[in-house]
């Protein structure tokens, strides 16, 4: 956890793990909402065969009703239209025949199918009844074109003596009497028994597609919701380890600082390598600016610099002090200029001792040095006149193995002039001033 915490998490692996997530959710849902489309198909499929079986389990008592009504107009008026109607939808419609075909589906409905079988050889049972009424029909009619199958049909002796009217009667009570009504009865009650498994299996069926459809949507569900939570997840993540730490380090850019390693294990990376070219470019820059702007060999502001600082001065609060070394050119010749050098670079040190660190040391020149001690508008001059003496002072002395040396000095108050132009005229005229005095001295100019 602690190498995860120093690194940050990879913007690569949030992103695999994306792609990862999107598509193993994505094929769950793909997978799931196949399976809910067969759960439907056998959903619509199993309503389909409810009412295929109920439709087969109706014909059939269609069927048999359509051959009661049949035989008992035959019987009651003896039209033949009646008997051919019969005998078409018994052995051409074969309704009944193709009810129990329809209902013969599988074992589910072995049951269902065993009722309506029942009610089919009653129905059958019951034509033997109904093939002897028209048989005494057709004896009383004295009908000779009929369906062969009713030449197998023997007439009893006691019903062969009966007259024609009594025949026509006689069929007439065979289908219309409570026995004959008793057996269809039987045959609807098998039929409604038929109708009742079929209702119960595919309530059975109904019930368990439907448990199963909405365990299957239930789990769609979880899945897109884990989805899309992973999702925001991840979003979330890689707009406080991506977007966020860029908008912020596009900031620290535009205001020229360090961009804050934070973030994505690869924009800490990118971070660490532009903090490391930045903080190279600022000090080179740095190094630039101030070989651009110092001497190289006092460390003072070269003429760049004081040009620099001159730009920017408050007249107002600040002396000007110009000094130059007293018979430098003499120490050259005799000395050498590695002793002048060392001489000048003593100099220096001396006015970084004595003078403040808000107040700046400029070479202008060979041996000429400007002072400005900003911020100095109630500074008295009995002040300034001890910082030359004192500057002096050290300057005389040789325990460094350097000749002693002085300067002459001119100091001006930038209040006492218009402009910088005029502010170094001034200044150098009071140098000039000290100059003529016999050196070793300074002048403020009024």
């Amino acid at each position: 956890m602690e190498k995860i915490k120093d690194k940050g998490l990879s913007l690569r692996t949030i992103h695999i793990w994306l792609i990862i997530t999107v598509v193993i959710t994505s094929g769950i849902v793909i997978f799931m909402t196949f399976r809910l489309t067969n759960t439907f198909q056998r959903l619509s499929e199993a309503e389909e065969l409810h009412t295929e079986l109920g439709n087969a389990a109706h014909e059939l008592m269609d069927a048999s009703d359509y051959l009661t009504e049949s035989v008992q107009r035959f019987t009651v008026n003896g039209d033949m239209r009646f008997l051919e109607q019969y005998f078409t939808e018994a052995f051409e419609s074969n309704r009944r025949e193709e009810a129990l075909e329809r209902m013969n589906v599988g074992k589910n409905t072995s049951s269902a199918l065993q009722q309506l079988r029942e009610a089919m050889n009653h129905s059958v049972n019951l034509m033997n009844q109904e093939y002897y009424a028209m048989r005494l029909v057709i004896e009383a009619k004295g009908y000779t074109d009929y369906p062969e199958i009713l030449d197998a049909v023997e007439i009893s002796p006691e019903d062969a003596y009966l007259s024609e009217d009594q025949k026509i009667r006689r069929a007439t009570e065979l289908v219309l009497n409570d026995d004959y009504y008793d057996q269809k009865d039987r045959i609807r009650k098998d039929m409604q028994e038929s109708l009742k498994e079929v209702d119960s299996l595919m309530q059975s069926v109904k019930d368990r597609e439907l448990s199963t459809l909405r365990r299957e949507i239930m789990m769609v569900c979880i899945v897109i919701v884990l989805q899309v939570i992973s999702i925001l997840v991840m979003v979330r993540l890689t707009s406080v380890l991506g977007i966020h730490p860029v908008l912020k380090a596009v900031d620290r850019i535009k205001e020229d600082s360090p961009i804050p390693e934070t973030g994505a294990n690869e924009f800490r990376y990118l971070a660490k390598a532009y903090n490391k070219m930045y903080s190279r470019y600022r000090t080179s820059l740095e190094n630039l600016n101030y070989k651009a702007s110092h001497d190289e060999l006092t460390g003072a502001y070269n003429r760049a610099g004081y040009e620099l600082l001159v730009s920017g001065l408050d007249l107002e609060s600040t002396y000007m002090m110009l000094l130059d070394v007293d018979n430098f050119k003499y120490i050259n010749d005799t000395y050498g200029h590695e002793t002048g050098d060392n001489i000048l670079i003593k100099l220096v040190q001396v006015l970084n001792s004595i003078f403040r660190d808000d107040d700046c040391i400029c070479r202008i020149g060979g041996d000429e040095f400007v002072v400005f001690m900003v911020h100095s508008s109630g500074m008295p001059q009995r002040l300034i006149e001890s910082k030359i003496i004192q500057i002096n002072d050290e300057l005389a002395k040789t325990e460094d193995g350097l000749p002693p040396i002085s300067i002459s000095v001119g100091v001006v108050n930038g209040k006492n002039v218009d402009d910088v132009e005029s502010l170094f005229e001034k200044t150098d005229a009071a140098m000039y001033e000290s100059k003529k005095k016999g050196k070793h001295t300074y002048t403020f100019y009024s």
